[in-house]
């Protein structure tokens, strides 16, 4: 607690010290907020879940996501018993599953054998976070392996009208999680994402939804998958000029910040839990242990940034009881 509190009194004489100078970036109120929550889970989930892959091809069959034992509850009541605040689930990964019924795809859920179409993995885990008090987050990967109309500018407006769903289906969204992949789709084509019009539609629809990508706006990638901040960790950042993805800054640049940098956006720190992203039978004796995780904690909170740590379902559609294991001895 006295460490908690010097670092919490430092921070405080940072941000004074910066405002007195003219145009200092300062948190909003909704970044304070993220800054408050310090940990919490990712959940990857999908058709890679059930082939083995970590990038799906998205020409997966859909019938082949079928976790007959899902049960978002345990998810989230895990999550809290491990401390996390709040999760973030791959409500579509690059392979174009969505997750939920959407009406701009034909690669969902309603697509598949699981509960004969008529499953919403977004609906029960938007619910569950209600019922246990945790904050409810999504990832959405503008790349999309599997639709028709990637490549071409009308997929903006898919992406657009997925967004739109998300926000007004499963809200409220605390943070938005943007992937800034960018490879072929089906055509062969690439995508150039309309960014200007995402965020715009973000900040109109859910103003108070913090949003992550290699650049932000509101929150930056820290440069690494170790789950590891830099020593020195500026909540500052230069963005004009860059984008998400491969247009963004070096790694060295996001994993430290920028000193005196234009921007308040702060570093988030992903780690998976295992080796991959996605469960794999094969990595069920490769979880990290309690000792390693707490050592992520203090290299990822305890330079400043928060930790979104990975913890995938497995083919039931539950923890794994290896992952469950490692997660409760952090908490004791």
């Amino acid at each position: 607690m006295k460490k908690k509190f010097f670092y919490c009194l430092l921070f405080s004489f940072s941000v004074t010290l910066r405002a007195q100078t003219s145009k200092t970036p300062l948190p909003t109120k909704q970044q304070l907020a993220w800054h408050e929550m310090e940990y919490y889970f990712f959940f990857h989930f999908g058709p890679n879940t059930f082939t083995d892959k970590e990038w799906g091809h998205g020409d997966e069959p859909e019938d082949i996501f079928d976790p007959t034992g899902l049960d978002c509850r345990q998810w989230v009541r895990i999550a809290k018993q491990a401390g996390a605040k709040g999760v973030i689930i791959t409500a579509k990964h690059h392979d174009g599953f969505c997750l939920w019924p959407s009406k701009y795809s034909t690669h969902t859920v309603r697509e598949s054998k699981w509960k004969n179409g008529k499953g919403d993995v977004l609906k029960e885990l938007s619910q569950a976070c209600k019922e246990y008090g945790l904050k409810f987050g999504v990832y959405i990967s503008p790349w999309d392996r599997n639709h028709p109309k990637y490549g071409t500018a009308e997929y903006n407006d898919v992406f657009v009208n997925m967004m739109k769903e998300i926000f007004t289906n499963y809200g409220p969204i605390w943070e938005l999680w943007w992937d800034g992949a960018n490879g072929e789709g089906p055509n062969g084509k690439k995508q150039v994402y309309d960014w200007d019009r995402f965020k715009k539609t973000v900040k109109t629809l859910s103003p108070n939804t913090v949003v992550f990508s290699d650049v932000g706006p509101q929150i930056r990638w820290v440069g690494n998958e170790n789950g590891i901040a830099g020593k020195t960790n500026w909540n500052y950042l230069d963005t004009a000029g860059y984008t998400a993805g491969a247009g963004a800054p070096s790694t060295d640049t996001l994993n430290t910040g920028n000193a005196f940098g234009r921007a308040w956006i702060p570093a988030e720190c992903d780690v998976s839990i295992r080796p991959g992203w996605f469960w794999h039978a094969n990595e069920d004796s490769k979880v990290k242990s309690g000792e390693q995780l707490f050592e992520l904690y203090l290299e990822s909170v305890g330079r400043g940034s928060n930790l979104l740590l990975n913890v995938p379902p497995d083919r039931r559609g539950l923890i794994n009881e290896n992952d469950s294991v490692a997660l409760i001895i952090v908490r004791c």
